[in-house]
């Protein structure tokens, strides 16, 4: 009896065995997908940032992204304008203005014949400060996002949060389906949000507003974090390329923004500081504690956009000391966010990914001055020259209606009532439009609705990027483009972005955490390969409009 039960103990010991591997297939395999995914855009980054303040970088921020990680090193905007509304859709859309829609930040409704700003939505009511600009959602967003994606494939248990200094960049990437998405209110200095979201906002977000930080900030004075003369990447802090703070003689280190709030917006002047990217930092990470995010088996979503860069971008330049502290800084909090992510959800337990939204360009009167072809152009000077030379063609007829954003838009009214000859007109007046944009100073070319919505979505060159950055329905009716170097501008201090050239399209692209390999890329790819990438890491369906492809050098 002994010798039968030690003969029937194998069998079954192997049996045993057998029947736990496959009821242990059976059940979900958690470590499939991450447990968080963060996505991080920052506003007016240029790759080349990364190598030029490489060395002044500490070894656990940016560096540890791309030692770590994956960079690819030629990832760019496929479609101007290069913008930051049009950015963080086409991030987390996958795809271009052409098809999600948002085509500028603020742009000219056709229908309503006024400006629109992307994410404004008057159904809605701020929630937070019922004073502030909160009428705001997705509405006018026409893709679904990952994040969208990851909500529908979890059958809406994922949470999904984006968080941002501007309205917009916590918006559109937290899309549609999201559990909450809260922006700077500079009237208060807190975070807010839109009823479109909750109708009152949560408990933790309430006692982090009550810290009062943006208070505390702004009693700091902004020294450089280095030795001001180990900025050697950077140009001399007193530069007559820079705009200067209302109530400073000169755009140069120390800032007392204790002295310069008054006149400077209050709290607004805080999102023109490094300390306004320290502020969102601890937001995120009054989100990860708040929302539990990461914390089960479900993959949950945080979208965090540093836009502190663009407005120190805006108003210095490149080439600032101003804009190589701000990065520095933003190391940092790189640094401190990866340490809260490691502790709090676990090391190879979540998946990163940061991108900017868009580049920018050098001054153009630095680049004047150093004989490098560059110039300004002006919109409302164009609009009247072109109604002078239009009238002597067609007097008493107006037909320009609006000019913005390197778009024209026609007055419809203008033309004549009669098929037979409105069609006519239309063409002769485009023709006229054309032939002296041509011989404007500052216009590369120009293209009519016709040719863009006859173009081929996939051409290549400034064309293609122009084709993919059109929406039919909510794009102008003649769109031009400017040379290298020429911005819509008045002004010979500071600068700003848009245009599909190389030094506006080419951003970072790191990848970092669970499923994803270590290594580099020089192989070409668009911003709209960041959505598709991640929907495969995650296992789920493409976004909706998604015109890109995933990055498969990238993935384990």
């Amino acid at each position: 009896m002994k010798m039968y039960r030690q003969i029937m103990r194998g069998p079954l010991l192997i049996f045993s065995i057998l029947m736990c591997h496959v009821l242990g297939a059976q059940q979900p395999n958690t470590s499939e997908r991450p447990k968080l995914v963060v996505g991080i855009v920052v506003d007016q980054m240029r790759q080349e940032y990364l190598y030029r303040f490489y060395d002044k970088f500490g070894q656990h921020g940016f560096k540890r992204l791309i030692n770590e990680g994956f960079m690819v090193k030629n990832g760019h905007y496929n479609y101007a304008p290069t913008v930051t509304g049009p950015g963080h859709a086409s991030v987390y859309t996958g795809t271009t203005p052409a098809v999600h829609g948002i085509i500028g930040n603020e742009y000219y409704d056709k229908a309503k014949g006024k400006f629109v700003n992307c994410v404004e939505d008057s159904l809605y009511k701020p929630v937070g400060n019922d004073a502030a600009n909160g009428q705001l959602a997705p509405s006018r967003l026409l893709s679904s996002t990952i994040t969208d994606e990851l909500k529908l494939f979890t059958q809406k248990r994922a949470k999904v949060v984006g968080v941002s200094m501007k309205d917009r960049g916590a918006i559109l990437p937290a899309g549609h389906m999201a559990d909450a998405a809260y922006w700077f209110d500079s009237k208060s200095g807190t975070f807010i949000s839109s009823s479109f979201y909750m109708n009152k906002l949560p408990d933790w977000v309430i006692k982090f507003n009550s810290q009062n930080l943006a208070d505390i900030y702004l009693s700091q004075e902004w020294q450089t974090l280095l030795p001001i003369q180990q900025y050697s990447e950077s140009g001399p802090d007193d530069s007559p390329y820079e705009r200067k703070f209302a109530g400073k003689d000169k755009s140069t280190f120390p800032y007392k923004l204790s002295e310069l709030r008054a006149k400077n917006g209050n709290f607004g002047l805080l999102g023109s500081t490094p300390f306004a990217n320290d502020y969102l930092t601890q937001m995120a990470f009054a989100a990860l504690a708040g929302e539990q995010m990461g914390k089960d088996a479900i993959t949950d979503f945080l979208c965090i956009s540093y836009s502190a860069t663009d407005a120190v971008g805006h108003a210095k330049g490149p080439n600032s000391v101003e804009v190589q502290d701000t990065y520095l800084r933003l190391d940092r909090n790189i640094e401190e966010l990866l340490k809260k992510l490691d502790m709090e959800v676990g090391k190879g337990m979540y998946t990163l990914f940061l991108s900017a939204d868009h580049a920018v360009a050098d001054v153009p009167q630095y680049l004047t001055d150093s004989k490098i072809p560059s110039g300004y152009f002006s919109d409302s000077h164009l609009q009247v020259k072109l109604e002078e030379y239009l009238s002597g063609y067609y007097p008493g007829r107006s037909f320009i209606e609006n000019i913005s954003n390197q778009q024209i838009f026609l007055n419809q009214q203008a033309f004549s009532k009669d098929p037979r000859s409105s069609g006519m007109d239309m063409y002769l007046v485009t023709e006229l439009i054309g032939k002296y944009l041509m011989a404007m100073d500052g216009i590369a070319n120009y293209y009519t609705e016709a040719t863009l919505r006859q173009g081929n979505y996939g051409e290549d060159g400034q064309k293609g990027k122009v084709i993919r950055g059109y929406n039919a329905k909510r794009s102008g009716d003649i769109v031009f483009i400017l040379d290298p170097g020429w911005l819509e501008s008045g002004s010979i201090q500071g600068t700003t972005h848009g245009s599909g050239y190389t030094y506006d399209t080419h951003v970072p692209m790191l990848f970092f955490g669970f499923g994803i390999k270590k290594g580099t890329s020089v192989q070409p790819h668009s911003i709209t390969d960041i959505a598709p990438t991640i929907s495969t890491l995650l296992k789920i369906k493409f976004p909706s409009g998604s015109t890109g492809q995933p990055i498969s050098e990238i993935l384990d």
